[in-house]
């Protein structure tokens, strides 16, 4: 008979793997499923600043590897495969792949979410040079530079704030005459001497010679195209939630993010979602990596309290 897991760990990034080095080291049998490779958003950053205990950075990509040796070093199983369709709702769960299905009788959602993309030609090849989604991870590389925001939001006017500590000029590109962002967000960035708005607009191409070097924008009410010379832009038009393959399985909020509280238990039990993937204030790695060891421990005490 084909095993039953423990707990199935669904995603590899930093909540995925965090989640199984602390279900494996619980005793649990623990499979992960990842569609591509370990690390997840992270493993596309150049350099992490800001996760603990790298003084000088790592790339994303490295930092991945590690997570996953680590939760395989405890007995941590990965599957590389696509998730076709999964059923959580029975004492096993089933998840269906394009290489098998698995059950468990525990899952952990850690499927992420990834940066809702502008669409434009040359935007992928361009991602890393020039063109990026996260300002606090990559917006260092451009200290003294001129930086465009894309994005009316909370999320891009944050960001661009952010970045006017750090660049010579900073300019928010906006489909509307005025922010959509709370009070709190756009009044510091309306007094911030660097930077400039760029109203009714919207990014119509990138301009490059193998790396960013400006952009065409395009007024949408005069329809008029011109060019913008810049070092780098951030696009921050929103997240986009990787739940579509859970949305009649467990509960959503009205982004499309799975409702879970700060025990990460969904609206199914013995169902955890960790990570980006779950309604939450800041998605970072180190809060991704806090979420899967809750989840795990909370997949746990499930399995105790159902003597599973």
């Amino acid at each position: 008979m084909k095993q039953i897991y423990d707990v199935i760990v669904l995603g590899g990034g930093a909540a995925g793997y965090t989640a199984a080095m602390y279900a494996v080291r619980a005793g649990l049998s623990t499979l992960v499923i990842e569609k591509m490779t370990p690390g997840g958003q992270m493993a596309t950053t150049d350099t992490i600043d800001n996760y603990p205990g790298f003084p000088d950075g790592i790339d994303g990509f490295t930092l991945g590897m590690q997570m996953q040796k680590g939760a395989e070093r405890f007995g941590a199983v990965t599957e590389y495969a696509e998730i076709l369709s999964a059923d959580l709702t029975g004492d096993i769960k089933l998840v269906t792949t394009d290489s098998g299905a698995f059950s468990a009788k525990t899952v952990i959602i850690a499927t992420g979410a990834a940066p809702r993309e502008l669409g434009l030609p040359m935007e992928k090849e361009l991602t890393g040079k020039g063109v990026h989604y996260c300002a606090h991870c990559d917006g260092r590389f451009y200290k003294d530079k001129t930086v465009v925001v894309v994005g009316g939001g909370n999320s891009a006017v944050s960001d661009a704030l952010y970045l006017t500590g750090l660049c010579k000029k900073v300019i928010l590109v906006h489909r509307r005459d005025s922010l959509r962002a709370t009070k709190i967000y756009h009044e510091p960035l309306l007094q911030a001497k660097n930077a400039e708005f760029m109203w009714n607009s919207r990014v119509s191409a990138f301009v490059h010679n193998g790396k960013l070097t400006g952009i065409l924008v395009q007024d949408v009410v005069t329809e008029e195209v011109k060019e913008l010379s810049c070092d780098a832009v951030f696009i921050s038009i929103g997240r986009k939630p990787e739940t579509e393959l859970f949305k009649t399985e467990v509960a959503l909020d009205e982004s499309g993010y799975i409702a879970a509280d700060e025990t990460t238990q969904t609206s199914i039990s013995g169902v955890f979602a960790a990570g980006d993937v779950r309604a939450k204030l800041l998605r970072q790695v180190i809060t991704a990596a806090s979420d899967g060891a809750v989840a795990a421990t909370m997949a746990e005490e499930y399995l105790w309290k159902h003597k599973m």
